[in-house]
């Protein structure tokens, strides 16, 4: 169990955009922010700085008008941040406990305690597992591999190009239909004989004439070089058994998200996937003191610029939540910003013009 505690006012779990944008305003708000992320990890898919860590041009982020590369991006967000004096750990949370301020982050060695905490973990897309699927070297991730049409569909590479999207739900249909304004051809391979997208989802892509359909058949494997991208799939019809090379130039990844979350199962409230709630226009979850920024409670927009709004807003609430705490004093009593005298053993407050108000639950026999 840990051996050392580490005491915050602002810990924030992640380093994509919302989680950056949280730890630059809140240093700037000089709360001294402790960002934490989890070590990179193929066989987990996790990278420090987010899903722009395997994403190459990214053109859609304002203020980049020739675009930028997504690592170079996360790069610069990250500079910010420490410019202002964020505290960085690499390392992986192993259980939290939210049931009372101050919450409790157990790592391996040690204990972080912390008063507000700002989820940021993200969201991770689901892969096929196959090869060829990696990001770039050990497979074509980042070069002709993607899991976000909107992210990388108008990149040089893809357009009037013949490329391949893989699911059947509304975000293979969505993803497809997106392509089609860049490709010359989308071909949706799915594993079935129809598809779990909704009727409208569907209709839109049928009248689509860009798009076809390729059924009961799977992409086992995607081949190419470093030099040119991907050139081809390998598909299998699932009723016959047959392969064939499909020639391609780019593979579009579409069968979920699945948010980061499971950490806080039981704790926090979440919707049936997994998203976190959050309360109105605020990034304020079900528990007092810890919010919810980026893909991490957004299965909607799950974007780059969506992610960092969120992140300055959530570190917005967590500077006014930490406004109306009280402060410690040396003599063990707590004072809040309303002028409120908690006493050392928080059994009494005592109010500015003097009446004294019980600070618990009245005991009720049974």
């Amino acid at each position: 169990m840990a051996n050392e505690t580490i005491k915050r006012d602002v810990v924030i779990i992640g380093s994509g955009p919302a989680g950056l944008t949280a730890a630059i305003y809140t240093a700037r708000a000089s709360l001294k922010p402790l960002l934490i992320d989890a070590p990179a990890d193929a066989h987990k898919q996790t990278t420090p700085g987010g899903q722009l860590m395997i994403t190459t041009d990214v053109e859609n982020y304002p203020g980049f008008s020739k675009g930028i590369q997504g690592p170079e991006l996360m790069e610069e967000f990250r500079r910010q941040a420490e410019r202002f004096g964020t505290e960085f750990m690499e390392t992986w949370i192993t259980e939290v406990d939210l049931s009372e301020r101050p919450f409790q982050l157990y790592t391996e060695s040690q204990t972080i305690s912390t008063e507000t905490l700002i989820i940021a973990s993200g969201a991770s897309a689901k892969w096929l597992g196959i090869p060829g699927e990696a990001k770039v070297p050990n497979g074509f991730g980042g070069n002709g591999v993607s899991a976000c049409a909107t992210c990388d569909g108008p990149l040089p590479a893809f357009r009037n190009r013949t490329l391949v999207v893989v699911g059947g739900g509304d975000t293979a249909m969505e993803e497809a239909t997106f392509l089609t304004r860049y490709a010359a051809k989308v071909y949706v391979v799915h594993r079935r004989d129809k598809l779990r997208a909704s009727k409208i989802m569907q209709e839109k892509a049928f009248r689509n004439e860009k798009i076809e359909f390729i059924w009961n058949t799977a992409v086992q494997e995607i081949l190419g070089s470093q030099e040119e991208g991907v050139t081809a799939v390998r598909l299998r019809n699932l009723q016959t058994g047959d392969e064939q090379i499909f020639p391609c130039s780019g593979v579009f990844v579409a069968i979920g998200h699945k948010p980061n979350t499971d950490l806080f199962k039981g704790q926090l409230d979440m919707d049936e996937v997994g998203y976190l709630k959050t309360s109105g226009h605020s990034t304020a979850t079900d528990v007092p003191g810890v919010f919810a920024a980026g893909d991490v409670q957004d299965s909607v927009y799950r974007q780059a610029i969506t992610a960092a709004g969120t992140g300055c807003m959530a570190a917005i609430d967590a500077e006014r939540f930490l406004d109306h705490l009280p402060v410690a004093m040396p003599s063990g009593e707590e004072i809040t910003d309303e002028g409120e005298h908690v006493t050392a053993d928080h059994k009494a407050i005592i109010t500015p013009d003097g009446h004294m108000i019980p600070n618990q639950e009245p005991q009720v026999e049974i």
